[in-house]
């Protein structure tokens, strides 16, 4: 039986540390590390989404507050360690050490918890979650992955298409596959390659070409990985 707490924890992460962390907080706080108001807004962020989700949970200010001193204490070791490790490795190590705790904490006080309503219903905790990781986390995580390459492309893009595109898709995607609609993706991938064959041929070299693939390739992955991980997870807490 999957832990509810557990999804409600993941959830609370996922939405503190990706939709709701603007990209000028994490600047600042790498800046100011400690004396970054943003740190403590951040911080703060997380304990209300603790507080709405959980809302019910026995043990609800302990939870909570273990959870919310933990993220901080992580935190703080990112911004004065995290230069010393080469990326994406601190942003990995930052994410499996937040995890770590959240696992602890639901195998810790996961049996004295009840369902009052919604919120407790795993099906829609489950949902709520596996479509962040889709698109706020995936477009986060990609960013991460090919940061490290570089493209020089004289056209000039909207602001912020890609990651708009690259959430769609991988909603399309996710969607396709809890409905077990293969045959949707094999579509999508194939509309995409029509569109971005243009820019391809027209590519001086081939490091666009490897760029588009490499993208396209990580966000349709991810977005079945999450399709598969909620259906394999629905069939677990509804078995």
């Amino acid at each position: 039986m999957i832990s509810v707490l557990f999804l409600k924890l993941l959830l609370a992460h996922f939405l503190g540390d990706f939709l709701l962390q603007p990209a000028n907080w994490v600047t600042d706080k790498e800046a100011k590390k400690i004396r970054s108001k943003y740190l403590y807004y951040h911080i703060a962020v997380h304990a209300v989404l603790l507080g709405v989700l959980l809302w019910g949970t026995a043990n609800y200010f302990s939870i909570i507050g273990l959870v919310v001193v933990s993220h901080y204490i992580i935190d703080l070791l990112k911004l004065y360690f995290g230069e010393k490790i080469v990326q994406p490795w601190a942003f990995f190590i930052d994410q499996i050490a937040h995890l770590s705790v959240l696992v602890f904490v639901a195998a810790f006080y996961e049996s004295w918890t009840w369902n009052l309503d919604i919120l407790n219903d795993p099906t829609f905790v489950l949902l709520g979650l596996c479509l962040l990781l889709t698109t706020v986390v995936a477009a986060i995580v990609m960013k991460v992955l090919i940061s490290t390459w570089k493209i020089d492309d004289e056209g000039v893009a909207l602001k912020n298409a890609g990651k708009y595109i690259g959430i769609l898709e991988r909603l399309f995607v996710f969607g396709f596959v809890i409905m077990n609609f293969w045959e949707g993706v094999g579509f999508l991938l194939a509309a995409k390659s029509i569109f971005r064959f243009g820019d391809l041929t027209r590519a001086k070299d081939r490091k666009l070409t490897e760029y588009v693939l490499i993208g396209t390739l990580l966000s349709f992955g991810m977005a079945m990985g999450c399709g598969v991980l909620f259906n394999k997870l629905h069939q677990l807490i509804t078995s």
